[in-house]
């Protein structure tokens, strides 16, 4: 499943790309994020939560950044497991920034997601309407916490 989109926040791109790579704001702005940890560098251990329909799923997971040129372009992938087995999931995702205008930055971003398992079962109409409701909470939620980063 594709799954593309913008976004636009209210701040400097170097904030923005900063913010974007920093577990801290990742775990404080991704609905259902319960860990966010830097390994190393380029990768991060992740369990983040969802429920979709009846389905409730805890997924544990490593993502690893494969291309960074700051602060425009990233691309990573993902892979992991739902602890209660309820599925797996593959992505490959590219997140592009470009500064519209100063202070204002918009965020393209690329998602190529695969899963298997309990959760596959609900079909690609109900799966990108759960997505696009997390992207707006995430966008929300990061600029909020660029603005008080503002201060």
């Amino acid at each position: 499943m594709l799954l593309q989109g913008k976004l636009t926040l209210k701040a400097p791109i170097q904030k923005v790309w900063d913010s974007i790579l920093d577990p801290q704001t990742l775990l404080s702005c991704i609905p259902g994020a319960e860990k966010i940890e830097r390994i190393d560098d380029k990768t991060y251990d992740c369990v983040v939560k969802q429920k979709v329909g009846p389905i409730s799923v805890r997924f544990k997971f490593k993502a690893v950044l494969t291309e960074i040129e700051p602060p425009t372009h990233i691309r990573f992938v993902g892979e992991g497991d739902d602890v209660g087995k309820a599925g797996h999931f593959r992505h490959k995702t590219t997140v592009e920034l470009k500064e519209i205008s100063p202070g204002e930055v918009e965020i393209d971003y690329s998602s190529d997601v695969s899963i298997v398992g309990r959760l596959a079962t609900f079909g690609d109409k109900i799966m990108r309407a759960k997505a696009k409701k997390l992207t707006e909470e995430l966008t929300k939620r990061l600029q909020q916490r660029l603005e008080g980063l503002a201060s």
